[in-house]
């Protein structure tokens, strides 16, 4: 084998290095167009998962790294005059010169041929010389440009300014600070990695980044390599409160943009793209470096593990691709809540240094208890006594803490989301209702919510959706609910909707879609004449009488609610629904006065919600769900949606429940788990209404981890309670919780205990004579002494 490698980086030598170990007989060429000693950046660093990976793979390599770390287990996060600290991480980190000065000795003592200095040849000629071409040139990789129609890249330029910098002032721990000054907010990451120095990123979002002056210094023309030092002075003025008399050390350091790297795969016959010409992960989780020798040993493992090189590459993107789109996903989290991290600059520190820990989803409530359970229960306390309702604090997990909307106080904040069923007949729901919601209820959620009743018979997606338009399906809600309140103390709820264009569907058929009724449906009326999709019924644009019409519908069906027993009452105004199409740019192409500006949009809505909420009792919720992004180009945006809000709240809605999508067919939404939050976050930390979390949200870990993160107030957990219905008593009974917030009904209190499992009785003997001490679960880095001689 002949292998070329594009980039003398340390993923590239580190590909280098374990393939000239493994295939000693291979001739492997790294082509770098600096010399040995340049290098960019500062410190690495490194999770204790890839280390281990590094000891099995090359010991020598992790021997000289081991040597040189500088290693702690403390965060740090400094708000508002207070530092506050988390223990139990495990970080360990050193100088991206030293790790390349290791690399390099090895590649030496390997016999790899390392030409520093050297511009690589085009790729399409080494590709034509060599049997495999490894391209590890980075975030702007040529390679990658040359073969850009096989690749698919996607580059996402985020909106943030940063600065990659370094100080001689060494932290003792991974530092996050947040200072608020009169431009705005900027963040600092920070982090030791020798004896002297720490590596000092700056970032700042451009409007505060332009207030600051930042602007008028990187405008100017600087030779390459230089660094933008007025901006360097100007941030050491900014924060010397934390630099302590310290300098900022520059590399080439200027302001830059974060790009994060897709594509649509990594290889091309025989070339192959490594680290961050593949892939990018924003730096406030990790290290770039960290993921381009990961993907060096997956790598070199798949070509000796293969017998020719387009199954190894094969195998390469197949193993390692999930393990990078995981990391990104993580990784974009991270980033989105950092470039919008004055929304919760207000936040009390405890609880701003909890969302901050646990804002890429990776790290939780219960992971956070394991890695220092004395912070996770300051935290916990804080948010116990900030949210007691009559005084008194409940040392509840969060999830089990009450919650008050409106009149009306919910004994927890899990939501049984509003389901569709599909079973009502002619609008009537019958048994199928009854057991789902009675089901539900004793199932322990705060609130169990009916799902998508239409208003009119014309307004039913589907003939199998239920109706409150008549006395009959009014009686019948009537049975439902006062069967299950003999069961159970839950709240309901009731979601009101009319389809609009969604509407005259079949039910669902196995793959989820619905075909139109044709001849057997009903009329359509929506905000515009736009059909759903090609196949779809075109409807009719909503005329004046037609508005007044439907606001008296919603009102009776909302009378009829709240005499059929229901304590919570939701209008529908997402997923492409009647209401959806007047909101979303996409759907309303109106031009008279209920289409064009976001006012206009929201005006038909609003005067629904003012209407209902005008006959809907106060000592009652009233809740509104949107569709906050419809996943499409030209949609509705952030602005709108925080308009949009406000604008309900000063209409009457007591709490947003928080989706999106599903307004228009060409959508692409970005799915993951508990993905929609953001944008609950984005609603209830700016316009300061009461939100509902849903979308993937599936473990009690990650409803108590966004409750006191302050992300959420409730949190609708959908298809895990379909799964099992005790879901919220099963996470009470998980938790050892056994308070009033979530109790077992009489019949079923002996099952309230988690049941033995195979080999549970099984007691395990002692086998160490000495045990091993606990790591202490707060190190920090301190320097070294300096050797003296004698």
């Amino acid at each position: 084998m002949r292998v070329a490698v594009i980039g003398g980086g340390p993923g590239g030598l580190y590909f280098a290095a374990l393939s000239k170990q493994l295939s000693p007989q291979w001739e492997i060429t790294v082509w770098e167009r600096n010399a040995a000693d340049d290098t960019f950046g500062f410190g690495v660093v490194f999770s204790d998962e890839t280390l281990d990976g590094i000891a099995q793979a090359d010991p020598e390599i992790y021997r000289a790294m081991s040597a040189e770390f500088a290693r702690w287990s403390d965060i740090d996060v400094r708000h508002r005059g207070r530092t506050l600290t988390s223990g139990g991480h495990g970080f360990a980190a050193l100088g991206r010169k030293r790790l390349l000065q290791i690399l390099q000795e090895r590649c030496a003592a390997l016999g790899v041929d390392v030409r520093y200095r050297t511009q690589a040849p085009p790729a399409a000629e080494l590709a034509d010389a060599y049997d495999l071409v490894v391209a590890c040139d980075g975030v702007r990789s040529q390679t990658r440009g040359a073969y850009a129609g096989t690749f698919g890249p996607d580059l996402d330029e985020r909106h943030c300014r940063y600065m990659w910098l370094a100080t001689d002032k060494v932290f003792e721990a991974f530092t996050f600070i947040v200072a608020e000054r009169d431009f705005g907010s900027l963040q600092v990451h920070a982090y030791p990695f020798d004896d002297s120095r720490s590596t000092f990123i700056v970032e700042i979002d451009e409007d505060s980044w332009r207030r600051a002056g930042f602007d008028a210094f990187a405008s100017r023309d600087l030779p390459p390599g230089t660094s933008d030092e007025q901006s360097i002075r100007r941030c050491e003025e900014i924060l010397a409160d934390h630099l302590d008399g310290h300098r900022l050390i520059p590399n080439g350091s200027r302001w830059i943009r974060f790009t994060t790297v897709r594509n649509r795969t990594w290889r091309h016959e025989n070339v192959v793209l490594l680290g961050d010409a593949a892939h990018t992960a924003h730096f406030s989780i990790g290290s770039g470096t960290k993921l381009a020798m990961e993907d060096a040993l997956a790598l070199a493992a798949c070509l000796h593990e293969h017998p020719d090189v387009s199954s190894a590459l094969a195998a390469y993107e197949a193993e390692r691709k999930p393990v990078v789109e995981s990391t990104q996903r993580a990784a974009q989290a991270s980033l989105e809540w950092f470039e919008n991290v004055g929304r919760h600059t207000g936040q009390d520190p405890l609880q701003f240094a909890f969302n901050l820990l646990t804002r890429s989803r990776r790290v939780t409530y219960d992971n956070l208890r394991v890695r220092d359970q004395a912070f996770t229960d300051a935290v916990d306390t804080w948010h116990a006594q900030h949210t007691a309702i009559g005084g008194r604090a409940d040392s509840a997990p969060p999830m089990f803490r009450p919650f008050q909307t409106g009149g009306l106080r919910l004994r927890n904040r899990v939501v049984a989301p509003p389901i569709a069923l599909y079973s009502a007949q002619h609008g009537v729901p019958g048994d199928v209702e009854l057991v789902h919601l009675n089901t539900q209820a004793l199932g322990g959620p705060g609130l169990v919510m009916a799902g998508m009743t239409a208003v009119t018979a014309d307004g039913r997606a589907t003939p199998g959706c239920p109706g409150l338009y008549t006395d009959e399906q009014e009686a019948a809600w009537r049975r439902i609910t006062a069967f299950v309140r003999r069961q159970s103390d839950s709240c309901l709820g009731i979601q009101l909707t009319h389809a609009g264009r969604r509407a005259a569907t079949s039910t669902p058929r196995a793959d989820g879609r619905c075909t139109p009724l044709g001849d057997d449906g009903w009329p359509l009326v929506a905000a515009s004449a736009l059909p759903w999709d090609a196949a779809s019924t075109t409807p009719r644009e909503a005329t004046r009488e037609d508005m007044d019409a439907l606001v008296q519908d919603f009102v009776t069906a909302a009378r009829r609610a709240d005499r059929a027993g229901f304590d919570v009452l939701e209008l529908q105004y997402g997923h492409g629904h009647l209401m959806s199409g007047f909101l979303s740019p996409l759907t309303n192409t109106r031009t008279d006065a209920y289409g064009g500006s976001l006012a206009h949009r929201m005006r038909f809505p609003l005067e629904v919600l003012r209407a209902v909420r005008a006959v809907w009792p106060f000592g009652k919720a009233l809740i509104v769900r949107i569709s906050a992004s419809d996943w499409a180009d030209g949609g509705i945006g952030e602005d709108d949606v925080v308009g949009l809000c406000r604008a309900l709240a000063d209409a009457g809605a007591d709490a947003i429940d928080v989706s999106t999508g599903e307004v228009v067919a060409h959508e692409q939404p970005r799915y993951g788990r508990s993905y929609q939050t953001p944008y609950a976050d984005l609603i209830r930390n700016t316009v300061g209404i009461p939100v509902i979390a849903v979308g993937a949200i599936s473990t009690y870990d990650d409803v108590n981890s966004l409750i006191l993160a302050g992300r959420a107030d409730l949190c609708a957990v959908g298809r895990a309670q379909l799964h099992d219905p005790l879901w919220t008593l099963h996470a009470a009974a998980a938790q050892q919780y056994t308070g009033p917030a979530a109790p077992w009904p009489a019949s079923w209190k002996a099952g309230s205990g988690r049941p033995p499992g195979a080999r549970t009785d099984r007691v395990p003997p002692r086998l160490q004579l000495l045990r091993d001490a606990p790591a202490p679960v707060h190190q920090r880095w301190l320097p070294r002494p300096a050797a003296t001689t004698v």
